[in-house]
């Protein structure tokens, strides 16, 4: 992996663009332009912050006890599903939602857009583990845009000569002021498994609200979805595509509690109050076939505006 001070000559961008490492090793890219501020941990191509200029609270979600540790996922941001969403379908060792996430990246590109939003690339490195669960040639880039929006971009390229199937998720975790007060909007009349029902099929009816525990892979849409946050007065709209899924998810206090890593939220409640899940994904019957030598590009747009005038 490269040394900050290697990013930093061949990919900094001075008053926008400059790389750190922590006490654990880890290297991030922070950024900071006239748009927005946003931060990216190289390992897993992980972004963990994105808040516009303006904005009083992040829009992208972090929790205050992420860990941020070689080898180890990051409690908030988009982390990276890939390749397999969910558990593997026949090996019950490998990790769930796949190892993109957790496995070195590189940098292979920065600059300043025309319209002021400053974009990285990154690549995965291959590891040997990572051979070893797929074992198909493959080039899994990510592009990030980091602006009055956010977007991201992750691309896979079939490098080999025989086709494979993918089921992918940038799992993205949104900053609201109180899981209780909020709507999901865009999915109504769709079809959804319930995971905390044991995968029943429903269909969902109007807005989503949350008054507990929420699991729900929502198939065969590729609608835009926004968040209403009454609280924080503003709305989060995600628009996407090259995704046929939309998954949300909230873990409630029994399952936070359990997972240990969601730390208290700004009000001093259960962080988990002051975040949901809505992730573009392509998962369950919408895992999709990348051609031999043709790529897969499933990307996103974050936009954020006043619920209220």
């Amino acid at each position: 992996m490269s040394s900050v001070e290697t990013l930093s000559s061949q990919f900094a961008l001075p008053g926008h663009l400059n790389f750190r490492a922590n006490a654990e090793g880890l290297i991030f890219a922070d950024i900071d332009n006239a748009q927005a501020r946003a931060g990216i941990c190289l390992q897993g191509g992980h972004v963990v912050s994105w808040q516009p200029k303006g904005q009083a609270r992040p829009v992208v979600w972090v929790s205050s006890q992420a860990k941020y540790a070689p080898g180890k996922s990051i409690r908030g941001g988009v982390p990276v599903c890939w390749p397999w969403f969910g558990p593997h379908a026949s090996e019950a060792g490998f990790p769930a939602h796949g190892f993109a996430r957790t496995v070195p990246w590189m940098v292979t590109g920065t600059r300043a857009l025309g319209d002021g939003a400053t974009e990285v690339v990154l690549t995965m490195q291959e590891t040997e583990p990572m051979r070893a669960q797929w074992p198909h040639p493959t080039r899994l880039e990510i592009r990030v845009s980091v602006g009055a929006t956010l977007k991201v971009a992750l691309v896979t390229h079939n490098l080999g000569a025989q086709d494979f199937v993918i089921g992918e998720a940038l799992h993205t975790y949104f900053e609201i002021g109180d899981i209780t007060e909020v709507k999901v909007q865009g999915l109504s009349g769709c079809d959804y498994l319930d995971k905390v029902e044991n995968f029943a099929r429903k269909r969902q009816d109007g807005a989503i609200g949350f008054s507990g525990e929420t699991d729900r892979v929502y198939l065969n849409t590729e609608a835009e979805c926004v968040i209403e946050d009454a609280r924080l007065n503003r709305r989060i709209r995600i628009a996407k595509s090259g995704s046929r899924s939309t998954v949300v998810w909230t873990p409630w206090t029994e399952k936070a509690e359990a997972m240990g890593d969601f730390g208290p939220g700004v009000a001093g409640q259960g962080g988990w109050r002051e975040m949901v899940c809505v992730e573009s994904a392509n998962a369950f019957e919408n895992q999709v076939g990348v051609p031999a030598g043709q790529s897969h590009t499933l990307a996103v747009e974050y936009a954020v505006e006043p619920l209220s005038a």
